[in-house]
């Protein structure tokens, strides 16, 4: 089969064959997308396996996931665009200049002593420093895991006190709204609890280092003096550990709606070819691009977006309210840097409604539906299943269901599904996730509606007692965690905000 062929001729015959030969289809996409590996696979999956068997992807494969980001050679192109809330200066990065950057970050985490399959966490913003952090830890074979300034302390040890990071960068200070947040108080509650930490990174964000006390903080170093100590006679050179396709790149976390929150391991290989798919084919992005998406570090959305540079498009980082000095912030950077992909959550879009503003898609670290720029947008629906993804909606006795509300499920392997949770060692918290409502099926935890004539999908909410306030996933757990021990009775109340929807 011919991807581009039978893309562009007919989508429906291309998602069918996609997910009856997913073998074939992956097979084709890796040599469609130019993955650069070291070595070639030897099998591309056990086709006699269920997607309940998380069965191992191009077996025998060598490759790394920074290193696919940062194979462009065109040194001069931006890379990186950078805009804070407040702030009329949008900092520039080229492929060159993160090289270089990632290559000096991962030098002083060798240094350090940061090596394949140690954790490496970040408690930031959506800024450069994020981007580079990430990519030298993932340079190295060490494992990636950010949550954002605005997670509380105790949201944040629930779950990289699983993980038992070695490293962990921050800032002093974030914008927001207007305001400036210090976050050194929550960065030192938050260092207490994470007795394996060997160095705490800070980066003055909004004030001058001159002005920041980090004196209380264990084992802490502005990023300066971090980054110095990567430094020899010369420039440290880019080195990429070549690793299996099924190697550890990022966790991320459940919601923590029955405890503390799951701990998702997400491999190299899968979360690249998947975003890969999910940007080349279903997005069209080419190195032409300008593409952001409205995100923090602490959702999905921004591991999906970063991976862009491996097309060689240019990526757009936002730090800050999209609503703050107007609600035009977001279009005004449009403008300005000529932004031709943008990608945001649908509440702020409802929010822009309400205002009468004119114009003048973490459980997969992917997308079971999104964009596709062959086919018509009907009002209300998602355009379509995404290729290689058997996904349907099934009603309570196992059974596909069209035109009316069932469970999301996915039927077959995919590349992107989580290789384990960590501290599961017998895999049995993975099965009971997502396997135990559908023996050998993967059930999401979402309702949804597949219509029958467009193909087009409508998501219906949860089904699993996960709260989702402005796409920003937590569980009930984290509720009942900070009721006070004498309280045997609580309430709560989603009051409404006109700007912010429900807030629990």
């Amino acid at each position: 089969h011919d991807i581009v062929g039978l893309h562009s001729s007919n989508y429906n015959d291309l998602y069918q064959w996609s997910v009856e030969s997913f073998a074939d289809f992956w097979a084709e996409f890796w040599k469609y997308s130019n993955i650069v590996c070291s070595r070639l696979y030897d099998e591309v999956v056990d086709t006699s396996k269920s997607i309940a068997d998380v069965p191992e992807w191009f077996k025998g494969s060598r490759l790394n996931y920074a290193e696919n980001l940062l194979k462009h050679k065109d040194n001069d192109k931006i890379a990186l665009y950078a805009a804070k809330e407040g702030k009329e200066e949008i900092l520039k990065v080229t492929f060159e200049e993160l090289r270089q950057a990632v290559a000096l970050y991962a030098a002083a985490m060798r240094k350090m002593g940061v090596k394949i399959g140690d954790r490496v966490v970040g408690y930031l913003p959506n800024s450069i420093h994020a981007v580079e952090a990430m990519l030298a830890a993932a340079s190295i074979g060490a494992i990636w895991s950010s949550t954002s300034p605005d997670f509380g302390i105790n949201g944040v040890l629930d779950r990289f006190s699983q993980i038992q990071p070695k490293l962990i960068f921050s800032v002093e200070a974030v914008v927001y709204n207007g305001k400036e947040h210090n976050h050194l108080e929550k960065l030192l509650s938050v260092v207490k609890g994470l007795p394996d930490l060997k160095k705490v990174v800070v980066i003055p964000y909004v004030s001058s280092r001159e002005t920041i006390d980090i004196s209380k903080i264990p084992n802490s170093v502005f990023l300066e003096d971090f980054l110095a100590t990567g430094k020899g006679d010369q420039a440290p050179q880019l080195e990429f550990e070549q690793l299996p396709f099924s190697h550890p790149l990022f966790i991320m976390y459940s919601s923590g709606t029955t405890g503390a929150p799951k701990c998702m391991v997400h491999s190299a290989g899968g979360t690249l070819i998947q975003h890969l798919k999910e940007h080349i084919l279903h997005g069209n992005t080419t190195s032409g691009d300008i593409i952001m998406y409205y995100t923090t570090t602490g959702w999905m959305m921004w591991n999906w977006l970063v991976t862009a540079l491996a097309t060689g498009a240019s990526v757009v980082l936002y730090d800050g309210s999209p609503l703050v000095p107007s609600p035009n912030v977001l279009w005004d950077l449009i403008d300005r840097l000529g932004i031709t992909i943008l990608g945001t959550g649908a509440k702020w879009l409802a929010v822009l409604e309400e205002k009468n503003l004119k114009p003048c898609g973490t459980d997969i670290i992917s997308c079971f539906m999104g964009q596709n720029v062959t086919i018509p947008v009907y009002k209300g629906e998602i355009q379509a299943r995404n290729l290689g993804m058997a996904v349907e909606a099934w009603n309570d006795e196992g059974k596909p269901v069209w035109g009316e509300s069932g469970e999301l499920v996915c039927t077959k392997p995919i590349p992107c599904q989580p290789t384990h949770f960590w501290n599961d060692e017998n895999g049995s918290k993975y099965r009971k996730a997502y396997f135990s409502k559908f023996p050998g099926v993967w059930a999401h935890g979402d309702y949804c509606k597949i219509n029958p004539k467009t193909g087009g999908i409508v998501m219906l909410g949860r089904s699993d007692g996960t709260l989702n306030p402005n796409g920003v996933r937590f569980g009930s757990s984290e509720i009942y965690n900070i009721g006070l021990p004498w309280h045997n009775r609580r309430l709560v109340l989603p009051p409404q905000n006109r700007e912010q929807g429900s807030v629990v």
